[in-house]
């Protein structure tokens, strides 16, 4: 019998993936296909739908063309993508706009009229922060990037886009509109419009006081189903255009963050992945809705029905070696960065994202990630296409001769501010001890000490969280592919850190396994067996001392120059 496959598509920010997921989770081909970020004045961030789509066309069928499946071995489809993005469309299914990404800070001011009072904690309205926080888990962003937000200002900026929308849709939701034609969602993917009541994980619906105190309406929300969910079949105008057969089943899908846990294969109740991509997170299924304010993180609900994940993110991780590396490589003699080399820091976080329009491009490189933490490289710098072939190998080989704690050069990763474990839009990053004695060497290695520094700082507040240790680690995303930083996280985090096998795939392996689920071809319980594990990593015992002296140092540079930070960055982003 033929094998059989999911066609599993990841929408990121700087590209489209697909993928052909067989049966028994082996990602057995990948295409990518890149699309463009706009960057807009005043923390604007924006992606055109239709390019969406024809990157998924386009991806779809440069895989098939492969022939490693014919159509009728295609079962399904399924769609992971960038979380915490909106697309507003008419009852066609037509946007009335581009949609509004998931970094852009726009309704930042509209969270803030919502969400403050005035007797407050951080900015919350006491009131406000118990009514959202006991229903949900937690509270919008007043960094403006929640869907929330993105609603809020489509209703403030533009009346009349907000008026003629009929839904409101997540990208992955966009994408399953244009293949089945069904406007719909899942219960995990519009947590981040905080208007649903998430208490019984088998049972989250949308909550009438939420939607009242946010002023949404609810007919402009799509029907919300299990991720699980067989959402319909191929439009068969579509599945002419895809090449595919029209009695291909669709499952709803879920988002990035979702998909790249499933893909972990860290699926059973407090088993612990990293990410690494362009930022990273630690995070874990649990059982229970839990908050943490002191560290802004909470557990949200996940993919896998009856359940919650751990939900977090350090900003920056793989950016920053890719920024650095920019910055450290002469670009290609033939490359102009041209006269918009510079790429505004619109990071959600950033309060003051300016400048041009900037299409992005997909990094090539070995640590480039995918899902909601893919963005490009920001800076003046040549740009990720004018960066010669191998410059980050070598640069890597440098740095791997350069001794652990980089002799006493440390990196703070904060470029675009941090989420968690503290909540600080103005902190920025740097390079701290610099001598006449540090080389390249000694600057890359202390970017990957330093994103590693910043994951134990992380990894504490989670350990704190879920009331135990956190042991082993699978590591995912790009930066999982570098054997050097594997090991030197699992030195800087003193724990065991297991590499899974083709972890840049983790994404659309999620899409893929969460289909299979779907279909009723496997249980979640099946999927640790079916995601191997490549190579392990001890920590070195020889190198504690180093680490916990170099993580004590990292955490008092924050501690104190925070405030000195926020005077340097509010006076920037003042008019």
């Amino acid at each position: 019998m033929a094998e059989r496959y999911v066609l599993a598509f990841d929408l990121g920010t700087s590209a489209l993936k697909a993928a052909l997921v067989s049966f028994m989770g082996r990602v057995a081909a990948l295409e990518s296909v890149p699309v463009r970020l706009h960057l807009l004045p005043g923390g604007g961030a924006e992606q055109d739908p239709s390019e969406w789509w024809a990157a998924l066309v386009a991806a779809a069928r440069r895989l098939l063309a492969r022939g490693v499946a014919r159509p009728d071995q295609v079962a399904a489809i399924c769609c992971t993508a960038q979380w915490s993005a909106t697309v507003a469309v008419d009852r066609s299914g037509r946007p009335l706009m581009r949609a509004i990404s998931w970094m852009d800070t726009r309704g930042a001011p509209d969270v803030a009229r919502l969400t403050g009072g005035p007797i407050s904690i951080s900015g919350y309205g006491v009131d406000k922060l118990w009514r959202w926080v006991r229903r949900t888990g937690g509270i919008p962003g007043r960094a403006g990037k929640d869907s929330l937000a993105h609603i809020l200002y489509i209703r403030r900026a533009r009346p009349d886009v907000y008026a003629a929308t009929h839904k409101f849709l997540e990208p992955k939701d966009y994408l399953n509109l244009r293949l089945t034609g069904e406007f719909a969602s899942t219960y995990e993917a519009m947590t981040l419009h905080w208007v649903t009541d998430n208490r019984d994980p088998y049972r989250i619906r949308y909550d009438p006081d939420l939607l009242a105190a946010a002023g949404l309406d609810r007919s402009q929300l799509p029907d919300l189903l299990p991720a699980t969910a067989v959402l319909g079949r191929l439009r068969p105008a579509v599945a002419e255009e895809l090449g595919l057969r029209p009695d291909t089943h669709v499952v709803a899908g879920t988002p990035d963050i979702h998909a790249a846990a499933i893909g972990s294969g860290a699926t059973r109740d407090l088993e612990p992945h990293l990410y690494v991509g362009t930022s990273a997170w630690i995070s874990a299924h649990v059982p229970y809705l839990k908050t943490d304010l002191l560290h802004n993180m909470a557990s949200i609900p996940a993919a896998i029905l009856g359940r919650y994940l751990i939900a977090n993110e350090q900003e920056a991780a793989g950016a920053c070696l890719l920024h650095v590396r920019d910055l450290l490589t002469e670009p290609c003699p033939a490359a102009s960065a041209g006269p918009d080399a510079t790429l505004p820091d619109a990071r959600p976080g950033h309060p003051a994202g300016a400048a041009a329009e900037r299409p992005a491009v997909a990094d090539p490189g070995p640590l480039a990630g995918s899902g909601a933490a893919s963005l490009p490289p920001v800076g003046a710098h040549p740009g990720p296409a004018q960066v010669p072939d191998g410059a980050l190998e070598r640069l890597l080989a440098l740095a791997a001769a350069v001794p652990p704690g980089s002799d006493g050069l440390l990196f703070t990763p904060w470029l675009y501010g941090e989420r968690t474990p503290v909540e600080d839009p103005w902190v920025r990053g740097g390079f701290h001890n610099l001598s006449l004695r540090t080389t390249r060497g000694h600057l890359v290695r202390a970017v990957l000490e330093g994103v590693a520094c910043n994951a134990r700082w992380l990894l504490g507040a989670v350990e704190s969280f879920a009331r135990r240790r956190m042991e082993p680690l699978r590591i995912i995303g790009g930066g999982a592919r570098s054997p050097l930083w594997c090991q030197i996280f699992a030195d800087v985090l003193n724990r065991v850190v297991q590499q899974v096998d083709r972890p840049v795939e983790a994404n659309v392996r999620g899409a893929g396994l969460l289909a299979l689920v779907g279909l009723g071809e496997l249980g979640f319980g099946d999927i640790p067996d079916l995601v191997a594990v490549a190579r392990t990593f001890e920590p070195d015992p020889a190198h504690r001392r180093t680490y916990d002296e170099l993580f004590a140092a990292f955490v008092a540079i924050y501690r104190r120059n925070r405030g000195l930070y926020a005077r340097l960055n509010r006076r920037a982003a003042a008019p």
